[in-house]
């Protein structure tokens, strides 16, 4: 969607932003991004969307003294937003006004700068590194404003003198990848926890910056590697409907058929690791088996297995493979007894059963506060599919089911994840007999430029909305690029979700979380 920012007076920013939340009820924070407006100051674009209706607006606050730039926190509305703003603050230095946890979310507590402002030294002088540990502080900062304007800061201890702290991960195997949760625990019973990001943070969005829009491709397969193809899909999609780009059916075909077989490879991903989390090495091979059948039908058509590369700003890289369309269907064929199979090896089990059900239980209103989209939103009652409430290519011109659970508990997210994927193996089979004929790719000039605007496009990923933000000034390359990761609300709400459980049970809470590192990190 092309963006029309409303903009508040700073002074009345949290009142304005309390009645869309609780009068027209834009209760889901879809992400925040931060930008450098150069000469009208540092701020940040809201985008919120009413989950009755499935409107969506956008807010814009600016503060032009650069120097100290803050602006309202609305962590008191969506309790999404704390994780959100610090990072906003990481990266372009705007304090939040209240918010209680002002920490960088991403780079070294001592990193000196915020480096996704525009006027930042990016030379070598200015950058230094160090082999050094982090010397992380035992506190967070809270900024407020005095009766006189001036800014104050309230400091906020992490941790008591009676508190015992242990680190769960970064390279613990169970977590992931390199995310460590900083646990507090009595006895077994978990108290707190603090997430640690930005252990592979590798600077994308700043990068895309520099890049004109072909190059920026090359990175979402990087993101969440699990949903390249969806993540490349929103990249285009949005870039495309700047430039007003029609697209031929048999892209949009092709590109829905790709997005599914890829939830499907993802799903099994999830399916196996879910057992393997839990000691369970059978359904971890049958998972990984059934998962290589898969990849060989994108294989043959991408080159890619991890890594596709597929998608591009007006079509497809490629035209399908010749044998494709007959070996989807002998994938279909032949991938619907084995979800029988593993529900007889895995789901049935005794094990499974004890460690999931009423395990780390997310409620609805959380699920929304937080912007948990994906199965784990799904399992807690919240319809929240882009693809039925949002619908792009041929997903508003076929039947599927959008899988709703209520306990919200660690079964229901597995349960849920189970059921989409013979949901999409449905969508396949309906698509795949019917590819129409004409171009897979519209050609596009050999240098893209984008229109002067902002937009916002989203696609379903497998673990939740993937979005893609664009401001453009008209040129070659992006203004700002930022993408809406589908696993950092998740891990801003581990706090909530493992808040009194054991801390064995973080461990299966984690598994059917099902987040992807390089996609928190960015």
């Amino acid at each position: 969607m092309k963006l029309e920012n409303k903009q508040f007076e700073l002074k009345d920013f949290a009142s304005e932003m309390a009645k869309l939340k609780n009068d027209k009820h834009f209760d889901f924070l879809v992400t925040i991004v931060g930008e450098d407006f150069g000469e009208e100051g540092l701020g940040s674009v809201y985008i919120l969307e009413n989950t009755d209706t499935h409107e969506r607006i956008s807010v814009k606050a600016v503060n032009s003294d650069r120097d100290n730039a803050c602006i309202p926190t609305v962590s008191n509305l969506w309790k999404g937003a704390e994780i959100l703003e610090r990072e906003v603050y990481d990266f372009y230095g705007i304090k939040f006004l209240g918010n209680k946890d002002m920490r960088r979310l991403y780079l070294r507590s001592d990193f000196q700068g915020y480096p996704f402002r525009k006027d930042y030294d990016m030379s070598p002088e200015n950058n230094r590194y160090t082999l050094e540990d982090d010397p992380e502080p035992d506190y967070t900062v809270e900024y407020t404003l005095d009766k006189h304007g001036k800014l104050t800061e309230t400091q906020h201890k992490l941790f008591t003198d009676d508190d015992y702290v242990i680190n769960i991960g970064p390279q613990h195997p169970a977590t992931h990848g390199v995310l460590r949760l900083q646990t507090i625990l009595n006895g077994e019973e978990i108290r707190k926890i603090y997430p640690h990001c930005g252990y592979i943070h590798r600077g994308i969005e700043k990068m895309c910056e520099s890049y004109t829009y072909p190059q920026t491709l090359a990175l979402t397969d990087r993101l969440d590697y699990l949903s390249a193809m969806m993540n490349r899909h929103a990249l285009c999609s949005v870039v495309e409907e700047a430039m007003g780009v029609e697209l031929t059916d048999r892209i949009k075909y092709i590109r829905t058929i790709m997005d599914e077989l890829q939830r499907l490879d993802s799903h099994l991903l999830f399916y196996s690791c879910c057992a393997q989390d839990l000691g369970g090495l059978t359904p971890f091979i049958y998972g990984m088996r059934d998962r290589e059948q898969v990849l060989n039908c994108m294989e043959e058509t991408t080159g890619g297995r991890l890594i596709q590369n597929y998608y591009r700003i007006g079509g497809c890289q490629a035209d399908i493979d010749p044998n494709f369309v007959k070996n989807v269907k002998n994938l279909c064929t032949y991938i619907k007894p084995m979800f029988k199979e593993y529900e007889d090896v895995f789901t049935g089990n005794i094990i499974l059963r004890n460690r999931f059900n009423g395990v780390g239980v997310l409620n609805c209103e959380d699920a929304i506060s937080y912007g948990c989209t994906g199965g784990t939103g799904r399992a807690a009652g919240w319809a929240n599919d882009v693809r039925k409430n949002h619908p792009y290519d041929m997903y508003g011109q076929v039947d599927f089911d959008q899988v709703v659970l209520s306990k919200g508990d660690c079964m229901d997210r597995y349960l849920v994840r189970m059921e989409e994927m013979k949901q999409s193996v449905r969508i396949i089979e309906q698509l795949i007999d019917n590819i129409p004929a004409g171009d897979f790719y519209i050609k596009q000039k050999p240098i893209i430029k984008v229109p002067e605007g902002s937009w916002y496009t989203s696609c379903e990923g497998s673990r939740g909305e993937i979005g893609v933000y664009l401001r453009s000034d008209g040129g070659k390359n992006p203004l700002r690029l930022k993408f809406r990761p589908m696993g950092l609300p998740l891990v801003s709400a581990m706090d909530e979700i493992c808040r009194g459980e054991k801390i064995g049970d973080l461990i299966a809470i984690g598994a059917t979380l099902d987040y992807v590192i390089p996609d928190i990190d960015r």
